[in-house]
C-alpha cells in the first residue's frame, strides 16, 4: 500500500559549495529509466537557459571549484535550487508514495508550482531566472533571528524582541519570512543594521544578515512584483495537476483553481508580503495528514524549520526537539530529506 507523502521544496541560499555536483551524482545514481528521464528534463532546462544566454545548470553544477561570485548570483543560483528540486521531485518512487500536496518556502513556491505542472518546463525555467534577477535587483536587506529556545519551543522572550524592533522601525522593518524557529526580517540596510545592532547575540552566530539578499517579501520588492505580473500574463498559468498550499496557507485545488488568482498571487502578493512558511507547513500536515513529509533537495537544511512549525502545534505529540530526534530514529523517519543520502535512499528505493 502506498504512503501518502507531503513535498516541500527549499528556497534560497540552499545550494552552497557543499552541493556542488550533486544534480549531476543524484542522475548518476538514478535507475537507467530513470536516469534517461532526468538527463532529459536538465538538458531542457539548459536549452532555455543558453538561450537567455546564461550558464547552464550542468555547467554551474559540473565547474571544479564553487565560486560565489558565479554560483550565488542570484540568477544561478535560483536555477541551481530550482532545477535541484524539480528533479528530485521526478525521483520520488510513485509505487511507495502518493504526493497529496505541494509546498515550498519563499522561492521553493516557483519550484512548487513547477512540480505541480502550474507551469510548463520552459516558462518554470525562464520565469525563475527572471524572477531572481528582478527580486535582487531591489532594495534593501534581510536577516535571520531565532524565536526558540535551545530544544525548539517558542520562547516569548526572543519574540517580544523581534517585535520591538520591528515596532522600533515602522514602515522600513518588517517580517519577511515565518520559518519555523525563525524570525526573518527584511527593510532598509538602516533599519535592518539598526535592529541587528539592538538584538542580543542568539545561538552564537544570531542575528545573522543573510548576503546578497534584498528586502524579499516586503512592499519594497512592489516594483518587481510590478514588471513581473506585465512579464508573465495569466495563459502562462495551468491549473496545478497537485494540490498546491502557498505561503499564507491558501490552498490551491485542481481543477477548481483561479488561473487570474494563482498569477496574481505569485507574482505580486507572494513577492511583496510575508511568507508564512511555517503556517504552509501547519495547514499541510493538518489537512493532508501525510504519513511522510519529503524535503526536496539541495542541500538538507528544511528539516529544522518544518521540524519547529510541527512542534509549535504539536503534531503528533512533538513538543519538543528531543522529542522530534527520537521520531526520526525510526526505520523509516516521518520527515525523509532528499539531501541526507540514507534518508534519500527511502524515498528513491524501488524505482524502474
Amino acid at each position: 500500500m502506498k504512503k501518502t507523502a507531503l513535498v516541500i521544496c527549499p528556497g534560497r541560499g540552499t545550494y552552497n559549495k557543499p552541493e556542488l555536483g550533486s544534480i549531476y551524482a543524484n542522475i548518476a545514481a538514478s535507475s537507467p529509466k530513470l536516469r534517461e528521464t532526468l538527463q532529459d528534463k536538465l538538458d531542457a532546462i539548459d536549452a532555455e537557459r543558453e538561450a537567455l544566454g546564461l550558464p547552464t545548470v550542468t555547467e554551474l553544477d559540473q565547474a571544479k571549484l564553487f565560486k560565489t561570485s558565479l554560483h550565488q548570483r542570484p540568477e544561478n543560483a535560483a536555477a541551481l535550487i530550482y532545477a535541484a528540486g524539480y528533479l528530485d521531485f521526478l525521483s520520488i518512487d510513485r509505487e511507495q508514495y502518493e504526493v497529496v500536496a505541494l509546498t515550498g518556502n519563499s522561492m521553493g513556491w516557483y519550484t512548487a508550482m513547477a512540480c505541480a505542472d502550474a507551469w510548463s518546463l520552459s516558462t518554470s525555467t525562464k520565469l525563475v531566472t527572471s524572477m531572481a534577477q528582478l527580486t535582487a535587483g531591489g532594495a534593501g536587506a534581510q536577516f535571520i533571528y531565532p524565536i526558540i529556545d535551545s530544544e525548539w519551543r517558542p520562547d516569548a522572550k526572543r519574540i517580544a524582541l523581534v517585535e520591538a524592533q520591528v515596532a522600533a522601525h515602522p514602515d522600513e522593518l518588517m517580517h519577511s519570512i515565518n520559518y519555523g524557529g525563525y524570525a526573518v526580517l527584511a527593510g532598509t540596510e538602516a533599519a535592518c543594521n539598526a535592529a541587528i545592532q539592538a538584538l542580543p547575540t542568539a545561538d552564537e552566530r544570531f542575528p545573522m544578515l543573510l548576503p546578497g539578499h534584498a528586502a524579499f517579501h516586503t512592499r519594497m520588492m512592489s516594483d518587481a512584483a510590478t514588471e513581473a505580473l506585465e512579464t508573465w500574463p495569466v495563459a502562462a498559468f495551468h491549473p496545478p495537476q497537485t494540490p498546491l498550499v502557498d505561503g499564507r496557507g491558501f490552498q490551491w485545488l485542481t481543477p477548481t483553481a483561479d488561473m487570474r488568482a494563482l498569477q496574481r498571487y505569485t507574482l505580486g502578493h507572494q513577492v511583496t508580503e510575508t511568507y508564512d512558511f511555517s503556517k504552509a507547513v501547519q495547514v499541510a500536515v493538518k489537512d493532508y495528514a501525510p504519513d511522510h513529509i519529503i524535503l526536496l533537495g539541495p542541500g538538507s537544511g528544511l528539516g529544522g524549520a518544518v521540524a519547529q512549525a510541527l512542534i509549535a502545534i504539536g503534531w503528533q505529540g512533538l513538543t519538543d526537539k528531543a522529542s522530534f530526534t527520537a521520531q526520526q530514529k525510526a526505520a523509516h523517519p516521518y520527515v525523509l530529506s532528499m539531501g541526507l543520502p540514507e534518508q534519500r535512499a527511502l524515498v528513491t528505493t524501488g524505482q524502474t
